[in-house]
């Protein structure tokens, strides 16, 4: 019987390992980029950071520790140089994969920090599981820019799972709709129609603003938005302003909001301030080939007919008058019901005198017309 040499007696003395088995190893050593580890083995684990984890960015001495137990698999016995190449992510990756399973037949919510953005959505590890959610599904309104979820610890449930092509889809958007659906129901059972709230510019159209209520979203149109004229909202409000607003109308699920306060109604004491007679001042806000209209105060503005400017024929008010000028009338006409006031520059001036002996002419040939029937 031949004797054994040395070398062959030491390599008995360690286990046989294969390609693919799990294995619990000892670390003793730890570098930013890979971990050593005793195996039993006549050669030491080589553990990368890429086979460690598929969070990016990982430094293994913050994770790792000198002395720590770690279960991997083998993948690859020798890889050349005689060193044992281990990983740690595919064996969680396979517990992961169960467990992603899991998840997805019960409808469960799965939090995780997202560890990429991508130009079509953002990723997430679970156990070592890339979830990738699309932009579409990431929230329930378009966001341009998904780098603000960039480590943000987020929640979600899979929606799609196919372990064969490693097809592991998240969906973040029906978590919102669902809580922003319980959130509606509890705010249109709070609020009636005439409640002042306040709310949150949420985005603003040419035609108005959306008011963020806190669970449903109000239309604050472009006619609600003052007493006076408001040509462009964007002028007005900006995404983020905070706002106290009336609730004027609700229909099922939509809110129509106002910012005309009753109590800073200029038409409330207009009959009195605005009588028929009075001499009031104003400025041209607008022209139109019929007249101008003069804004007496926000919320009020008055015609000044074309024929009322002077006494002498004048084809358009733009030949007499530009916007912005300042403007003295007198009030002809008042309708409170419409919301209409007439003024009057013309009935302000002194009649001429050619005006005055033509009217006198006028009265006594009348007068005299009458004494001479009654003789």
């Amino acid at each position: 019987m031949s004797e054994l040499t040395f070398e062959q007696m030491l390599d008995e003395s360690f286990k046989t390992i294969h390609t693919g088995e799990v294995i619990e190893g000892t670390i003793i050593d730890v570098k930013p980029d890979e971990a050593i580890l005793n195996i039993g083995y006549k050669s030491d684990g080589i553990l990368t950071k890429n086979e460690y984890t598929n969070t990016a960015n990982v430094d293994l001495t913050t994770v790792l520790k000198t002395g720590d137990k770690l279960e991997v698999k083998i993948l690859k016995v020798n890889d050349g140089d005689g060193q044992v190449l281990l990983t740690y992510k595919r064996l969680a990756a396979d517990r992961g994969s169960k467990r992603i399973e899991e998840a997805f037949n019960n409808k469960e919510v799965l939090t995780a920090r997202v560890s990429q953005v991508l130009e079509g959505g953002i990723c997430a590890v679970v156990e070592e599981i890339r979830i990738f959610i699309p932009a579409s599904l990431v929230s329930d309104s378009y966001e341009k820019d998904l780098n603000k979820y960039n480590g943000q610890e987020i929640s979600f449930v899979i929606s799609e799972y196919n372990p064969k092509r490693r097809r592991y889809i998240g969906d973040r958007r029906q978590l919102i709709m669902a809580q922003k659906a319980v959130m509606q129901k509890e705010l249109l059972e709070r609020i009636r129609e005439g409640d002042i709230v306040d709310g949150t510019v949420k985005n603003v159209t040419d035609f108005g603003a959306f008011i963020d209520l806190g669970g449903a979203d109000g239309l604050l149109h472009i006619s609600e938005m003052s007493w006076g004229r408001v040509e462009n909202p964007k002028k007005v409000f900006k995404v983020g302003d905070k706002v106290s607003v009336l609730i004027k109308e609700i229909a099922n699920s939509k809110i129509a909001l106002s910012l005309k306060f009753d109590d800073a109604n200029p038409w409330k004491d207009a009959a009195e301030k605005y009588a028929v007679g009075n001499i009031v001042s104003g400025v041209v806000a607008r022209m139109t080939d019929f007249g101008a209209f003069v804004e007496l105060e926000t919320g009020v503005d008055a015609l000044l007919h074309v024929s009322q400017i002077a006494r002498e024929h004048i084809e358009k008010p733009s030949d007499v008058l530009r916007t912005g000028d300042g403007v003295t009338a007198k009030v002809v006409d008042f309708n409170e019901q419409d919301k209409k006031i007439s003024l009057s520059m013309k009935a302000m001036l002194e009649p001429e005198a050619s005006e005055m002996e033509s009217d006198e002419d006028t009265v006594s040939v009348d007068i005299d017309a009458v004494i001479a029937e009654e003789e």
